[in-house]
């Protein structure tokens, strides 16, 4: 399961979600990516259950990159216990994710492959997400540059 070695303070502020990803939001390093419409917090089970359906799917071909990490503790307080009395426990990791960011990345495969790998991780994730290819990326970013002109 993905968490940090070590971090600063165990215990961390919920902070908000508004907004868009403001970076990870093109492909860096595969041809094929899977990108968040929406936001929330990505817990490190989730991300590891997509990672594995896509592996399974890809077998030994082409490589996977995971976008996102999760280094954002979040707390839990026991069952039955009464209001007060501070902060809970550290409980589990989780990635915050906005509308835009790159989740994860493929390279080496076919694209209607990767495109049923990333269907299948999809399936495993909480939220709402789009398949992106490098032509159809180009196509967008060609898109956008002529409509700001």
């Amino acid at each position: 399961m993905l968490a940090p070695k070590r971090v600063k303070y165990r215990r961390m502020h919920r902070g908000h979600r508004r907004g868009v990803a403001s970076g990870g939001t093109r492909l860096n390093f595969g041809d094929f990516g899977l990108q968040a419409l929406e936001s929330c917090w990505m817990t490190a089970n989730q991300i590891e259950a997509a990672r594995i359906a896509m592996t399974r799917k890809i077998r030994r071909g082409g490589k996977i990159w995971i976008r996102i990490f999760p280094d954002k503790s979040y707390t839990k307080k026991p069952a039955e216990t009464r209001m007060g009395s501070g902060k809970g426990a550290p409980d589990g990791w989780v990635a915050v994710v906005k509308p835009g960011r790159m989740l994860f990345e493929m390279h080496g495969v076919s694209e209607e492959l990767a495109r049923e790998a990333m269907r299948l991780a999809a399936h495993k994730l909480p939220i709402a997400t789009k398949f992106i290819s490098r032509a159809s990326e180009a196509a967008a970013v060609e898109k956008e540059t002529v409509h700001a002109e």
